[in-house]
């Protein structure tokens, strides 16, 4: 693609603006293929057709943002940008759609529980306690014993330690823990809807719900999972986009070449196997 880049990085590109934006843009120029950033390019629609879907026509490029542009934008026909979205917008299907999109509660409920895990382990590790101190304690007393307390048993670092309380203070444990809570559980169910909705077994990212079993028995199966299933559909995508703008020559058609990817070097052996047995009938 663009100078010193290699198709690896094109592909990486490729990957992040479809899962952060849901769109990703191209131009060539000459020899050399230029990434546009999603945010900065708007469609241009063709609606003279109300019974049909809007179709694209045009695409404008505004470098910098259009917030406080100066100049106008770059405008591009539609055979001169390549545009991949695999994932389709179900409102807009001239576009495509972030996974993120429909995770929003998904990860705000993972960013609450990791705020969760650490306001327990900053508040010394242990159940939420309720103190009660002898009425007759002046508020000078009640003030500097619970500023002691906090010093001496709050925090991750003070966990565990013996706790000693002066005469007249009742101590009450409240809430629960997070096995109580059930927190594993909780955040484990969190983390396969993430990722299912980017195609990926949890077992091949570390999720604990794909780390359930005691060893890695399964991780075979999910890879071809992930190959067949997940790489190889968008590798034929981003091919069949990335043509728009790098025609393949008559008769043929741009494809990928997976030779050297590991993860699919069982499918290569099986295919080995299949030919041999097509050669042998």
């Amino acid at each position: 693609p663009w100078p010193n880049g290699t198709t690896g990085e094109l592909l990486t590109r490729m990957s992040n603006d479809t899962d952060l934006c849901g769109n990703f843009y191209a131009v060539r120029e000459g020899d050399e293929l230029y990434r546009l950033r999603p945010d900065w390019v708007d469609i241009v629609l063709d609606r003279a057709a109300e019974e049909y879907d809007a179709v694209p026509i045009g695409y404008i490029y505004w470098a910098g943002g259009r917030n406080g542009q100066t100049q106008g934008g770059q405008a591009f026909t539609v055979d001169e940008v390549c545009h991949w979205a695999p994932k389709p917008d179900p409102i807009a299907c001239y576009r495509g759609m972030s996974p993120l999109t429909p995770l929003a509660r998904e990860i705000q409920g993972d960013t609450s529980s990791a705020d969760h895990k650490n306001a327990f382990l900053k508040n010394a590790a242990t159940p939420n306690m309720i103190i009660k101190s002898d009425p007759s304690t002046s508020l000078e007393n009640f003030i500097k014993f619970k500023e002691l307390f906090t010093a001496d048993h709050e925090g991750a670092k003070n966990a565990y330690k013996t706790l000693h309380i002066g005469g007249g203070a009742d101590v009450t444990v409240v809430g629960a823990d997070m096995k109580q809570l059930d927190f594993k559980n909780v955040v484990g169910a969190g983390e396969a809807r993430i990722a299912a909705a980017f195609e990926t077994p949890p077992i091949l990212v570390g999720f604990s719900e794909g780390l359930q079993a005691a060893t890695y028995s399964n991780y075979g199966s999910a890879r071809r999972r992930y190959a067949d299933g997940t790489e190889r559909p968008r590798l034929r995508s981003a091919a069949a986009a990335l043509e728009t703008i790098v025609p393949a020559h008559d008769g043929s058609r741009l494809w990928y070449d997976d030779r050297d990817v590991a993860f699919f070097r069982e499918d290569m052996k099986d295919q080995a196997e299949i030919d041999q047995i097509h050669a042998a009938s």
